[in-house]
């Protein structure tokens, strides 16, 4: 298995969730149980030696894997979710999408000041959802944070969007927006 097999079986959906976007569909590769230990293997080797007590996942897409990287690198984990979604007491950030404004929360007990956090989600586009799930596990006063993505989508400078953040950023794949 390699990583050229795994980007040549993303699947592309022209024109969702709406006309121009080029959708990255991964159910193609997380279906394939090859392609799944082999991506939750490579993603989790990264961090095995940094201490990460819990793996966070941006709803909805990010919940297919941080789960697997939790018990790969023997963490806890704790989801990302849009407004409204979880149970519990909550903090919450607004930010701007590619395709609107959307709200994210997340338990305001889930972390600590003693968290080595990973966070995990799909792809990175624009940054937009990642940076407003740094900002909300900032609020929590963790010791330290990193950023995973399965897919970084070359041009749509995701990734200098949070260069600011001051948080190791790690993707397993680069995919150009159109290929």
């Amino acid at each position: 298995m390699t990583i050229e097999q795994l980007k040549k079986d993303v699947r592309n959906v022209p024109d969702f969730p709406k006309k121009g976007i080029q959708f990255k569909d991964i159910t193609t590769i997380v279906a394939n149980p090859e392609e799944l230990r082999f991506m939750c293997k490579q993603l989790a080797d990264v961090y095995r030696q940094k201490g990460i007590t819990k793996v966070v996942g941006i709803e909805s897409r990010g919940f297919i894997l941080a789960p697997a990287l939790a018990m790969e690198l023997g963490a806890g984990f704790v989801p990302v979710r849009k407004h409204g979604k979880l149970p519990y007491e909550t903090i919450e950030v607004s930010y701007e999408k590619e395709y609107g404004m959307d709200t994210i929360q997340i338990h305001k007990d889930a972390l600590g000041p003693d968290d080595v956090v990973l966070i995990h989600d799909d792809i990175l586009a624009t940054g937009g959802s990642m940076q407003a799930a740094i900002a909300l596990v900032r609020k929590l006063d963790v010791k330290k944070i990193y950023v995973n993505c399965l897919i970084e989508l070359i041009g749509l400078n995701g990734r200098e969007y949070l260069q600011g953040e001051n948080v190791d950023i790690d993707c397993l794949m680069e995919i150009e927006v159109d290929e």
